[in-house]
């Protein structure tokens, strides 16, 4: 074995004293006396082998201490012949979970045969080993909460998919989800557990009972008189249901909480623990006894200050040890025990992890004295045990549990040794080092400690009108002011505490993230750099499979310790080198998403698939980025593909036994092996480089290797002389100015990617406990309001109301300290300023990869979307305890947000149908808020107006309804009785809609804002509508098409629903249905707003007779105002009464949105027109057979008498006077008046028109146009409107091609 550590060159095999010729150059070397002495010292016989005194004993030396040392550790040596062997068990000694014949249903084992996760409905699983006499304990790691049933049975139990543990007679089970006992029937009992925990399984065969514990604290005797006797024993059991995960512990590493009276059902190794200590005992002694060689005496020292110097006694000394010490450090148990204790006990005396460096200097001698095998396994058992410890600790007040393995930690990854070979093969392979960096939320806040640290709680109090918590505290009472400053002082002295922690877990990130360490082979940044990736790949391509995927909640805490460590580092190479940029301008270049570098696995990208975004844009990679793709070696990759989907296939199959290791994938989560196939850069094939230098002559190409993840090198990251590394192909529109260290800005993209795949949507998932706490408080406040008003006469009531407002005072103690713990660890204001940071990030990076024009394609697709979550989350999550206006630069972040979702909504350059409609929700969301509208507002006006074209756009073959949604915001405030933030009859009402993704709850809620028009955005709109007259007549053709369609298919599903409630039997309608019969409703209400701000920004549009569509508009107009009319407002119809069913779902269907959206459009044109328009407008009006005089008096309220019930309330905008203005109400009179004179007028001139004279098609309009070359005749209306979307003749299908004005010959 070649020599190690600490710079001294001495063998493991090969251990020498110094010859009288080395004598002069080594110091340390003492006389046969002082050997003898110190070598006794360290090794002190026992009082079995006669006086201990120093005249009689034998003198010792080197050559013979190997027979002393081991006489020594035979002394406590158990007899052999097992007669310490305790009765009362069956099985092997080695207790593990029966994979071969004791489970039902389908599992997945871990491989040490200890850890299980669910895989079917409900799995059950029994361990090898079962008792039948004496009291027996084992231990069971809730990794999490879910619905299992843990406990004992016997071998006659019959498990299947719905029948588990404690579903049978012979079977016991403690369920910590439902809080319930099983033994076929339940019962209540104990507590809730929590991801994290630990409960104990005991079961007393003498006394016949069984109890269970829960981190160590004892829930009572759970079963009483179990069935006992020959032929029965029980078997630890387990049924699990989908997706939930456990460790067991049989006694394979020490107890965490031992039970007295009660034995693990494995023995410990209790020769080997004794031994063990014993070695350790006089490792210690070397540690802390100097020999004096002048003085020729020993004196003792200080343990902590021992250095490894190479003193060649000390060395051989300690030689001999570990060749006892070695092998037993490669025992799980004896790792935990003894090597873990003793490790923790050198850092116990507080102070840095710098302070203590005796642990570097036993790693040092580990790496020295032990074989590679041995210091491999012994390190890994050491993380695993640490990992182990961390994760399953108790929750207290300081975190001193948490605060104490984390130090160590720590201290083991100091050693850049131990911490390559952890990185390498331990860290991200065989367990989850993520768990590190989890900081778990304590469901049970008392056993946390959180009442003492928190001794005073506060929630909100006042409430406005919609129940939002009030935000102004001049109306604090000094009571309530000092609740919340003592709960304030209280939520600080919690933060303190887990910064603490959160400081250490950045250290731990910070030396995994060393690039400096290259004395020993590869630095440890590209190590972890490479194991990242494959990480982030492990959870981005199983998303269908959740027992691979590491938990979104451990995802949360290792981005934010990921980002602090990433921009410490960022910004110390900014000090070194004044060129590069700060953390604060940090940014992915352009270059990262089309040179092959980095693989982005099979996530899409802007412009569709990498394969063919390499075939279509070759040429501007070459022109644009001097890279050339070679068309054989694009073939070479897709065949790599086929062949690894082939294999992935194959993997996947399973190929024997029903459920265990062997047979299917074995999942990663508790302790073993990652999933996943070896990555392979499927990307990176066919990419070569053509150097720019040198323009004249043939491009040179310089080959991009396609490696493994694994196999990366520091040089092709970083790059070298001549090479970009992971910069290569830099387009000219990038500037030419160092960033930061390229190994950095990979990780970045990789924390942009974790943001993606898992945090955004736990970010979402907390902000329950803050909706919870304001519930909570809202019926507190409403219940003391009752029990105020209570009369006295009544004390049954207020009993009743007594005990409810306890209640929920309970429940808001426990909730508002947990939320202070949530506040602290993921809502806190650095939390906020992380994902503010992100989200400037990906600003930036698609601000840089748009300016690369056709290649901001291969942009992924996750940037813009964690540009559009982030924002979501500060805006929604992080408040009130965080405001975003607090935020650095916010006011032109947002305006920078703004310019992207403007520009990229319609961008031809993105394909993806789903990140296109995520754009358009975005900028919907946008539009709503009065900060974010004024940031659109302030973009430049090119690019405002590009956008108002884009909205413009027809809305045929496109996803409409969002574009839509986006003009009535800009209009919302403007319009006739359009000043509401919600319908007069929903105030009462709560929006549904906390189970929608993210960008759709931000429109529900969005929907329920104040309004805020864009005056600025409505004068693009006007301006366009008015120049290009053919976009205008595109445009509100397609909205007139729409209304038509959304209110017909309104009109056809009320009918059904109102035939279901008439039918004698009982029928639910389908509440799908009635949600697209509300959609249909909204949609037409939102197209008849679009319209009205249609006719009052532009009214020339279809007043104006000289543009060429006007008249058509207008008529077609005047249709569809004069159907919804008839439809709504006719006496006792069905619209009349599917509204008064008040069916759920359909709480938006009412008169006043419909009615009032197309009183606003006629009044505009019968009104608030100029005499020529108002003339034609009323003309065409008039002219529709469909118009009647009464649906426009329906308006007001005026109605015939006769046809009036007098129980029957009539729609009437007087009612609305907080909603309609009084100027407004005296227009809709005065059009009626107009209307009705007009339309008596029209009845006495109408001269009878001959039924030949009419249209063949509508037989509405006389025939005024005769089509060339056919000469068949319709109304212009009918052939104007045929012709916007078909060129054939109604008749004869022959191709039109002119209309001509007709008018009847005199005489005929």
């Amino acid at each position: 074995m070649s020599s190690k550590g600490g710079g001294t060159a001495l063998s493991r095999r090969n251990y020498r004293l110094a010859s009288d010729t080395d004598k002069p150059k080594v110091t340390g070397i003492v006389n046969e006396k002082l050997l003898s002495d110190y070598l006794h010292h360290v090794f002190p016989a026992s009082s079995k082998h006669g006086p201990a005194s120093a005249t009689y004993r034998k003198t010792l030396n080197f050559q013979d201490l190997g027979a002393h040392l081991e006489r020594l550790l035979s002394e406590d040596e158990p007899a052999e012949d097992g007669t310490d062997q305790v009765e009362g068990r069956l099985g092997p000694s080695t207790v593990v979970l029966d994979h071969t014949s004791g489970f039902e249903g389908l599992l997945f084992v871990d491989d040490d045969l200890l850890g299980v996760i669910g895989h079917s409905n409900f799995s059950s699983i029994r361990a090898t080993t079962c008792a039948y006499k004496g009291k027996w304990v084992y231990e069971v790691l809730i990794s999490s909460e879910g619905l299992m049933q843990i406990g004992w049975c016997t071998l006659n139990c019959r498990f299947n998919q719905e029948e588990g543990v404690g579903d049978t007679p012979d079977s016991y089970a403690y369920d910590g989800n439902r809080v319930r006992k099983w033994n076929v029937t339940t019962t209540n009992y104990g507590k809730s557990w929590a991801a994290g925990d630990i409960v104990s399984c005991m079961i007393d065969l003498d006394e016949g009972t069984i109890t269970f514990c829960l981190n160590g604290q004892s829930l009572g005797t759970a079963f009483s008189n179990i069935k006992m006797g020959p032929g029965v024993a029980y078997f630890p059991a387990i049924s699990l249901s989908f997706k939930e995960s456990v460790a067991f512990n049989f006694g394979s590493r020490p107890l965490r909480y031992p039970v007295e009276g009660y034995l693990p059902l494995q023995d410990p190794p209790t020769a080997d623990l004794i031994k063990a200590h014993r070695l350790l005992g006089y490792m210690k002694t070397v540690l802390s006894t100097c020999i004096d060689t002048q003085e020729e005496k020993l004196t003792e020292k200080d343990i902590g200050s021992w250095q490894l110097k190479g003193e060649p006694t000390v060395l051989v000394t300690l030689a001999h040890i570990f060749n006892y010490f070695a092998p037993l450090m490669c025992k799980v148990y004896l790792v935990e025990d003894v090597l873990m204790s003793f490790l923790l006990g050198i850092l116990e005396g507080g102070g840095s992890v710098d302070e203590h460096p005796l642990i570097q200097q036993l790693l040092d001698l580990f790496w020295l004295l032990m074989e590679d095998f041995e210091v491999n396994e012994c390190l890994k058992q050491l993380m695993m045990s640490l990992l182990r410890a961390y994760r399953f600790s108790p929750i207290i007040p300081d975190l001193g549990f948490q605060i104490h393995y984390l130090r160590l930690t720590t201290a083991i990854l100091r050693h850049e040794k131990s911490r390559k070979y952890l990185l390498s093969n331990v860290l991200f392979d065989v367990l989850r080092s993520v768990v590190f960096f989890y900081i778990k939320t304590p469901l049970r806040v008392k056993e946390a400690g959180l009442e003492e640290l928190i001794p005073t709680t506060w929630w909100p109090t006042r409430f406005d009108k919609e129940g939002k918590d009030e935000k102004d505290l001049r109306h604090e009472t000094a009571d309530e002011r000092m609740r919340r400053r003592a709960y304030e002082r209280g939520c600080q002295r919690l933060k303190k505490r887990i910064e603490v922690v959160e400081e250490l877990q950045v250290q731990i990130l910070r030396l995994m993230l060393n690039n400096k360490d290259k004395g020993t082979g590869e630095a440890s940044r590209y190590i972890f750099l490479n194991k990242f990736r494959k990480f982030l790949q492990e959870n981005a391509s199983n998303r269908g499979n959740p027992t691979v995927l590491c938990p979104p909640e451990y995802m949360v805490c290792f981005m934010h310790r990921l980002i602090t460590a990433v921009r410490s580092y960022w910004d110390e190479g900014k000090r070194k080198s004044t060129g590069a940029i700060s953390s604060e301008e940090a940014y992915v270049p352009p270059q990262l998403f089309y040179n092959g570098k980095v693989d982005y696995f099979d996530l899409q990208r802007l412009g569709g698939l990498l394969s063919h975004l390499k075939k279509t844009l070759k040429d501007d990679l070459a022109t644009k980025a001097n890279i050339i793709i070679d068309p054989a070696e694009i073939q070479a990759t897709s065949m790599d593909d086929l062949d690894e989907d082939e294999e992935s296939g194959a993997a996947q199959r399973p190929s024997g036994a029903a459920a265990m290791g062997g047979a299917l994938a074995r999942p990663s989560w508790l302790s073993s092996p990652t999933l996943g196939r070896a990555n392979r850069f499927l990307s990176t094939a066919a990419v070569s480089l053509m150097t720019p230098r040198r323009p004249l002559a043939p491009p040179e190409k310089v080959k991009v290797r396609s490696l493994p993840v694994e196999q990366r090198t520091e040089e092709d990251i970083e790059g070298s002389h001549g090479n970009d590394g992971l910069l290569l192909g830099r387009p000219l529109e990038e500037p030419d100015q160092p960033i930061t260290e390229k190994s950095l800005l990979e990780i970045l993209d990789g924390i942009v990617m974790m943001y993606n795949l898992s945090v955004h949507q736990q970010l979402g998932k907390m902000v329950v406990v803050s909706d919870d706490v304001h519930e909570y408080a809202v019926a507190l406040k409403d219940t003391e309001e009752k029990i105020a008003r209570c009369p006295g006469r009544r004390p049954d009531i207020l009993e009743e109301l007594q005990k409810s407002q306890k209640v929920f005072a309970e429940k808001l103690n426990h909730l508002s300290r947990r939320l202070a713990w949530i506040n602290a660890t993921i809502y806190s204001k650095e939390k906020m300023l992380d994902v503010y940071w992100l989200l400037r990030v990906c600003i930036r990076t698609i601000e840089h990869a748009d300016n690369t024009g056709s290649l901001f394609a291969f942009n992924p697709e996750f940037y813009l979307n964690v540009a559009m979550n982030s924002y979501s989350a500060l805006k929604n999550y992080f408040s009130p305890s965080n405001s975003m206006d607090e935020l650095p630069g916010y006011e032109d972040t947002l305006t920078q947000l703004a310019a992207i979702l403007a520009k990229h909504f319609a961008d031809p350059r993105i394909v993806g149908t789903d990140i296109k409609d995520s754009l358009m929700q975005a900028l919907a969301s946008y539009v709503c808020y009065p900060q974010s509208l004024r940031a659109v507002e302030r973009i430049p006006e090119e690019q405002r107006v590009a956008m108002m074209r884009n909205l413009l756009a027809p809305y045929e073959q496109r996803p409409w309804a969002q574009t839509n949604w986006i003009l009535v915001r800009l209009w919302r405030g403007c319009g006739f009785g359009y000043r509401y933030t919600r319908l007069p009859h929903l105030l009462k009402t709560k929006p549904e809609d906390a189970n929608l993704p993210s960008l759709q709850r931000d429109l529900s809620v969005a929907s329920f804002q104040k309004p805020c028009p864009s005056i600025l955005l409505q004068r693009h709109m006007a301006e366009l509508l008015s120049q290009d007259k053919d976009m205008a007549a595109s445009f509100l053709n397609s909205v007139l098409n729409q209304l038509n369609w959304a209110f017909s298919e309104f009109i056809g599903m009320i009918q059904e629903i109102q035939q279901a409630a008439e039918r004698p039997e009982r029928n639910f309608v389908d509440t799908r249905q009635l949600k697209v019969c509300a959609t249909c409703f909204d949609l037409s209400v939102s197209l008849l707003r679009v319209l009205e701000m249609t006719v009052t920004l532009v009214p020339e549009i279809f007043l104006d007779w000289n543009r060429p569509s006007a008249e058509l508009l207008l008529r077609r107009l005047a249709q569809l105002l004069n159907q919804v009319l008839n439809r709504v407002t006719a006496e006792r119809n069905l619209f009349d009464r599917v509204v008064n069913l008040r069916l759920p779902g359909l709480e938006s269907v009412d008169h006043y949105p419909i009615l009032v959206a197309v009183t606003g459009i006629l009044v505009r044109i019968l009104v608030d027109s100029e005499r020529q328009g108002i003339a034609r407008a009323a003309s065409v009006l008039l002219s529709d057979p469909c118009f009647q005089l009464h649906s426009i008096q329906h308006l007001l309220g005026e109605t015939e008498a006769s046809t009036a019930g007098a129980d029957h309330k009539h729609f009437s905008l007087h009612a609305y006077t907080d909603y309609i203005s009084a100027e407004e109400e005296q227009k809709v009179e005065q059009m009626l008046a107009f209307l009705t004179e007009e339309s008596k007028q029209a009845a006495a001139t109408t001269a009878p028109t001959s039924e030949d004279d009419l249209c063949p098609i509508c037989y509405a309009h006389s025939i005024s146009a005769i089509f060339k070359p056919c000469s068949h005749k319709s109304c212009k209306a009918c052939i104007n409107q045929h012709l916007m979307n078909n060129k054939d003749c109604f008749f004869c299908k022959a191709t039109i091609t002119g209309v001509e004005d007709y008018s009847k010959p005199a005489g005929s």
